[in-house]
């Protein structure tokens, strides 16, 4: 484990049904729950722009190297469930729609977008791969 592989949020209530995400270098995400009535996201629509944000990085990283794309949209959609697993996302599916310019550095990007998104759902998306080798999640109770 390398030296800096620690990362850390924490959230806080600031609301019925609402809460704030704060990284170490001090962004902030604000989210809520379906039922807190407000338009920002709940956690699992947070989960799913987290794997497309990721992978849509990495591709951006090898695509644009070549062009800049003309448009680049991904969309992540899953289906919440409630079984005797419990709550869960299923069939999470990530679709890619990215255009290039015409041209000889746009024919390069075009070129190697299908293989930077399979190296980045293969090996490169931290948020992804985790999902998918299934990491564990351990929860405490920590005296206040």
């Amino acid at each position: 484990m390398s030296e800096n592989s620690l990362r850390l949020v924490t959230v806080d209530r600031t609301g019925p049904g609402r809460f704030t995400a704060t990284n170490a270098r001090g962004g902030t995400v604000e989210f809520g729950t379906a039922n807190g009535g407000g338009t920002e996201f709940t956690p699992v629509e947070l989960l799913l722009a987290a794997i497309g944000g990721c992978t849509a990085a990495d591709v951006d990283v090898a695509t644009t190297r070549h062009a800049e794309p003309d448009g680049f949209t991904v969309t992540v959609t899953g289906n919440k469930v409630s079984d005797d697993l419990g709550n869960r996302m299923t069939d999470l599916a990530v679709t890619f729609a990215v255009s290039f310019p015409e041209g000889e550095a746009g024919d390069r990007a075009r070129a190697i977008l299908p293989r930077a998104v399979t190296v980045s759902h293969d090996r490169l998306c931290t948020v992804s791969r985790t999902v998918e080798t299934g990491t564990p999640v351990t929860a405490t109770i920590k005296d206040a």
